[in-house]
């Protein structure tokens, strides 16, 4: 029998391995463990182990040696034996990225580049990979980098191979200094000593098999034809194409299934005529149908070979295979978790979903539990990505960010925060400091600035405290507790650079003592679990590495951790939660692409098969181009697809049914559906076919349905007793009574009140509050005694001071806020010019009260603070409103929606603001003090008697007004006029607008 050996798709793979390994031991079970297995990877010799297994049905079994050749070292099965001892250790793969790290950032120096260190890691890892491809292909990149960028390349290539000078000079000098090897190099040694040893003993008869290789690396070529010189060698493949042309066979291109398979033949010297084909023996069930590889190979063939679909254009067998398009990324995972909760009812069935997009394998995971099924995810998740790791990353970035609202929100509201205090009680103290302190515009970085809040807070009889009289005590000492957990990193972040180890030191110590309970220390909680256990071991590792870096600042701490922690993984059980191992569902899996390999079930789910995705987008990395790639002798990034194209076939033939996913959008944007999908629709859409769709979308759409038929919103339509409607309200809130009555139904009916955003921008409000603090203590003085330019300047200045703003949101109102106080000298002295009657009593801020009398509902009181009132020597009145926002449009301050102005003015005729501004208003202006370009302008309403009517009929108006909702029948209605709905709409939510908004919409013809 041949030495070379292929198994047809439709063959479950490994355990035709088994079977047939132990039909040459007659199936006994003392002489199957004579021999040695090699495969690709670890995941591929457990699946291997579990194979054997299940051949034995429970017998007592001695098994083979099965070792995984891309992990060999000499601890492990010790195949090169005594040869192994003589090769210099392997780097750790820390130090060597640290050190790269240090290298580059010297050689960025010298070429004048400006790096930092979380920008240098990610490119000392890139280099990293770098040297990795070279050494696998045995490739000498000293010899040939010099003339990589040769010819028309782009002058920065020739700059960047400048930086390559690391790899060919400096590294190799300092790994000799070091007495260290780079890991792949000692690998690949490793295996060039062992492929020399088996073929120095070419006739030993002990079995020797090589199986699930589809495409092999020089030394790994060397061993796999050591193993096929010898007398019990065998080299078994998955499958090979045998039906292709050999002229399409010798040119295929790289992103092809089988083009990794042609270069692994083709490397030992051998052809496809040299292959036996294992059918599969009699009680190993086939995975798959037996025509469904064909149609796979028929569908992918490449480009130069596609007139092969017009010679036979007859159907084809689709049995068990079908497709899910979803929507998108959400409801493709429960889709898929349907798919496969419906496998698992048939008893023995498995069942796995297979895909490299982590994030679904996530919301799969997540949409299971709803059963209560808890997945066996072989893949694991990325270290960076589990909560220690993610607990750190927010410890280091709320600490580079003075504290930021949000930051310092995320961190707190960590399942690991608890600041030696009960989680619980940590999490009630964090939410408090949010409702008192962090909400609305940021406050000034670091304690100070929450201090600075507090105070305020405790003064506010509105605030989040008022009701809360001892919690001013209660959180001021959450403050200090937390000042001091913090203390460690936040005097990091404030000093100059500081060595790399200190920086890492300083965190731990931090997020220990934040981590700590009353009754458990934070070490004990954070390093926890695998995931913790795994962080914990590469802090350590890091700590110890980076003390070769230079020192440095504190704000490059958070993208260190996360580009140190790239490519990691961990297998963690989190998703147990207190549950046993046996939780597990023992037929339910998801699968990388590497685990999947050479695996089979009964029902696989290929999730996320979208180009960028699944296959993955090829990127040649920051060092080479492609054309520089091929010159250079790497490998092409396209074998990336290649590898990602023979997975898809595979995977697609391992199970009887097989299900095709693909989301139509993705974070948010369409996708481009994976290219095998593209060709096998074309290529079934020339015989009047189609990949059936699958069911599981329809039985989505009936899991969540309601009993009952849905039914638009109705707008809100609250009508309370007339004893609970509100008395009194200020001239503010007049308007708004009339732009969204719901408004006032939920502040004084129901006593709501909006929060405000978190890190809220700093708005008109703000600025406005600034601006009418320095003009009412500038306007105090009597009119002779007033400072001039400079001296109003100073008191915008002492404002803006006392309103302890961000440093950055000072400095750009300051500018502005003179600006202004330029204008309103200038306006001052225009007004004192041209006036007929001169001021002679001025009077700001000034609160004023009036009650309106023989209403249905009784008595109703008006409130209101003017900005300004001025009064002349004949006693008429000039009211002034200072707006440092958009002022309002004349059209709708004489109809009437915008009378706040006008409405003072009738209060000062009643005597509402006391006898000495009583009278009747000559003038009403809106003054607006914008610092802009054009630092004021000034907006005069209706004069004489057209400002008496105004003034008369907003009066009558409001009468109107409460009169109407004096009627027990009149509703509160939110937004009734929707062409003058409120600017700022704070019950909106509440009330649903866009909801029963929609509904109006689509109810009209």
């Amino acid at each position: 029998m041949s030495a070379i050996v292929t198994v047809p798709p439709h063959v479950p793979f490994l355990d035709e391995i088994a079977a047939r390994w132990m039909d040459g031991v007659g199936d006994d079970p003392q002489r199957s463990g004579d021999g040695l297995i090699l495969l690709p990877s670890r995941r591929a010799a457990r699946a291997l182990t579990e194979a054997f297994l299940r051949r034995a049905d429970g017998r007592p079994l001695l098994l083979p040696r099965i070792a995984p050749l891309g992990s060999l070292d000499e601890a492990g099965l010790a195949l090169s034996g005594d040869m192994a001892l003589d090769l210099q250790p392997a780097v750790e793969p820390l130090r060597r990225l640290a050190t790269l790290a240090l290298l580059i950032l010297k050689a960025g120096d010298a070429f004048g580049e400006v790096l930092s260190l979380d920008q240098t890691w990610p490119l000392a890892r890139a280099l990293a990979e770098l040297m990795d491809d070279a050494e696998w292909a045995e490739c000498d990149l000293a010899e040939t980098l010099p003339q990589a960028a040769d010819g028309d390349f782009a002058e920065h290539w020739r700059e960047t191979l400048r930086f390559l000078s690391i790899v060919t000079s400096v590294w190799p000098a300092w790994l000799a200094e070091q007495g260290v090897m780079n890991p792949v190099a000692r690998q690949v040694a490793l295996l060039r000593a062992q492929a020399e040893r088996w073929h120095a003993a070419p006739d030993a008869e002990s079995r020797l098999w090589a199986v699930g290789f589809t495409d092999a690396v020089p030394a790994v070529r060397a061993v796999l034809d050591a193993v096929l010189g010898r007398a019990g060698g065998r080299l078994v493949l998955p499958w090979v194409d045998l039906s292709l042309d050999e002229e399409i066979w010798a040119a295929l291109p790289d992103g092809h299934p089988q083009a990794g398979l042609a270069r692994l033949l083709t490397g030992l010297g051998r052809t496809r005529a040299d292959l036996a084909v294992w059918d599969g023996v009699p009680d190993v069930p086939a995975s798959c149908p037996a025509g469904r590889g064909g149609v796979l190979a028929r569908a992918l063939l490449p480009a130069a070979a596609l007139g092969e679909w017009l010679r036979d254009e007859s159907a084809v067998a689709l049995d068990g295979m079908s497709v899910l398009r979803a929507a998108d990324q959400q409801e493709e995972a429960a889709a898929i978790a349907l798919v496969l909760r419906q496998a698992i009812v048939t008893p023995g069935r498995r069942a796995a979903l297979v895909t490299p997009d982590r994030g679904l394998a996530g919301r799969v995971a997540v949409e299971l539990a709803r059963w209560g099924v808890v997945a066996d995810d072989s893949a694991g998740e990325p270290l960076h990505a589990t909560p220690p790791a993610v607990f750190l990353r927010l410890l280091a970035r709320a600490a580079a960010g003075g504290l930021s609202p949000v930051a310092l929100l995320s961190l707190l509201k960590h399942p690991l925060a608890a600041c030696g205090l009960a989680p619980g009680v940590c999490r009630a103290s964090a939410r408090l400091l949010e409702r008192a302190l962090l909400r609305g515009p940021a406050p000034r970085p670091g304690f100070e600035g929450l201090r600075d809040r507090l105070e305020a807070a405790r003064d506010d009889a509105h605030g989040a405290l008022a009701d809360r009289p001892d919690a001013p005590e209660d959180l001021s000492g959450f403050v200090d507790r937390l000042e001091r957990c913090l203390a460690p990193v936040l005097g990091l972040w404030s000093a100059a650079p500081r060595p790399v180890a200190d920086l890492l030191a300083g965190l731990i110590e931090a997020a220990e003592a934040l981590a700590a309970t009353d009754g458990a220390a934070g070490a004990d909680r954070l390093w926890a679990g695998e995931d913790g256990n795994a962080l914990g071991q590469h802090l350590a590792a890091l700590v110890a590495f980076c003390d070769v870096l230079p020192e440095q600042p504190g704000r490059v701490l958070e993208g260190l951790l996360t580009a140190s922690m790239g490519g990691l993984s961990v297998r963690s059980r989190r998703g147990l939660r207190g549950r046993s191992e046996h939780a597990l569902h023992p037929r339910i899996f998801i699968w990388g692409l590497m685990e999947a390999r050479l695996q089979s079930v009964e029902t696989i789910v290929l999730g996320g098969l979208v180009e960028s995705v699944w296959p993955p987008a090829t990127d040649p990395g920051p060092w080479m181009s492609r054309p520089m790639r091929a010159r250079v002798g790497l490998p092409s990034p396209e074998r990336a697809i290649g590898q990602a194209a023979h997975d898809f076939v595979a995977c697609a033939c391992s199970a009887g049914e097989i299900v095709l996913s693909v989301p139509g959008r993705r974070d948010g944007a369409p996708t481009v559906p994976a290219r095998w999908l593209v060709r096998l629709d074309a290529f079934l859409a020339g015989r009047g076919q189609a990949v059936p769709a699958h069911a599981a979308l329809s039985w989505l759409a009936r899991l969540d349905r309601p009993a009952e038929a849905p039914r638009p919103v109705a707008p809100p339509r609250p009508c309370p007793p007339v004893a609970m409607r509100p008395r009194r309200l200020t001239i503010t809130e007049i308007e708004t009574w009339m732009r969204d009555p719901y408004a006032i139904h939920a502040r004084h009916i129901l006593g709501l009140r909006r929060l405000k955003e978190i890190e809220e921008p700093a708005d008109a409000a703000d600025y406005g509050t600034i601006v009418h603090a320095a003009l009412d203590r500038w306007c105090r003085e009597p009119a002779a005694a007033r400072a001039g330019e400079a001296g109003l300047r100073a008191l915008f200045a002492e404002a803006l001071a006392e309103a302890r703003l961000r440093p950055a949101l000072a400095a750009w109102w300051a500018p502005r806020l003179e600006r202004i106080a330029s204008w309103v000298i200038a306006t001052e002295a225009a007004r004192a010019a041209a006036e007929g009657a001169p001021i002679v009593l001025t009077r700001t801020e000034q609160s004023g009260r009036a009650t309106l009398s023989d209403l249905p509902g009784g008595d109703f009181l008006l409130r209101g603070r003017a900005d300004r009132i001025d009064r002349d020597a004949a006693g008429a009145l000039l009211l002034i409103d200072y707006k440092t926002g958009t002022l309002p449009n004349r059209k709708t301050v004489l109809a009437g929606w915008s009378s706040q102005l006008v409405l003072e003015a009738a209060m000062a005729e009643r005597g509402a603001f006391g006898p000495e501004l009583a009278g009747p208003a000559r003038e009403l202006a809106y003054w607006r003090l914008t610092g802009g370009p054009e630092a004021g302008q000034i907006l005069p309403l209706a004069e004489g008697e057209a400002l008496a009517e105004l003034i008369e009929g907003a009066w009558e108006s409001l009468r109107g007004l409460i009169a109407m909702y004096d009627d027990p029948a009149q509703p509160y209605l939110s937004h009734p006029h929707p062409g003058e709905s409120p600017r700022f709409a704070d019950y909106a939510r509440l009330a649903r607008v866009a909801e029963w908004s929609a509904a109006r919409d689509e109810a009209a013809p």
